[in-house]
């Protein structure tokens, strides 16, 4: 299980969160056909450029290793994102 301290899948709002001093930092996404599309990250605009949506991102990674999820980036921060993590593209669909 992700051990990230204010970590969540919150199902119910189809987004993951990351709770921090000025957050959460979010990840929506809709699932379909078995695949989850991150549709958009977001920070709040006070503490960006301090690493928590790369922080959330990792959570992401490591929260798809665990369950077995697959993911297509279609937001360009998450797609960014799997560009600079190589080793994050086990968890890419397709």
């Amino acid at each position: 299980m992700t051990h990230m301290s204010g970590f969540r899948d919150n199902t119910e709002r189809h987004r993951y969160e990351l709770d921090h001093e000025d957050g959460p930092s979010i990840a929506d996404y809709r699932d379909r056909d078995g695949v989850r599309y991150i549709t958009h990250v977001e920070t709040p605009h006070a503490a960006r450029g301090r690493g928590h949506a790369e922080r959330l991102m990792a959570a992401v990674v490591e929260s798809g290793r665990e369950g077995g999820r697959k993911f297509v980036p279609l937001c360009g921060y998450a797609a960014a994102y799997f560009c600079r993590h190589k080793n994050a593209a086990d968890v890419l669909a397709g």
